[in-house]
């Protein structure tokens, strides 16, 4: 199976300058835990939920003069819609990450790969272990 078969086409994406508060806004709105930011049209960044509690809320400034830039993963993991399933998993699990944004070659955005969409593709006994594999560090 390929990415592009289990991931989620069509992804919100944000500026850099978009406001955190306008950021978290739009995850409640969606109901999504991360959205990518793009300059222009390439991927730059990360904004999660938890970027958002560790790195806005715990600052001594105003979150209300935060950015996305201010708050983002810069370096982001990512993989392609025709990448084996399987590799992308590997990644999540190894990196102990929830999501993947899936960029096509010229680094443009095109759809997200989470932990639901993997659950709703493939059987409960693989889906588990990667769930158990990317979360093992909350032990």
């Amino acid at each position: 199976m390929k990415v592009k078969d289990a991931m989620h086409k069509g992804t919100l994406c944000l500026e850099p300058g978009t406001p955190v508060k306008e950021i978290a806004k739009r995850m409640r709105d969606s109901d999504v835990g991360a959205i990518p930011i793009r300059a222009g049209r390439k991927l730059v960044g990360i904004v999660t939920d938890r970027d958002i509690a560790c790195r806005a809320v715990t600052t001594d400034g105003e979150i209300s003069k935060l950015a996305a830039q201010d708050v983002m993963t810069k370096t982001v993991l990512h993989c392609a819609p025709e990448d084996d399933l399987a590799s992308a998993i590997k990644t999540m699990e190894t990196k102990k990450v929830r999501r993947l944004p899936v960029v096509d070659e010229h680094k443009e955005i095109v759809g997200m790969l989470s932990l639901g969409d993997i659950s709703h593709n493939l059987g409960k006994e693989l889906s588990g272990e990667v769930l158990r594999a990317v979360s093992a560090h909350h032990r």
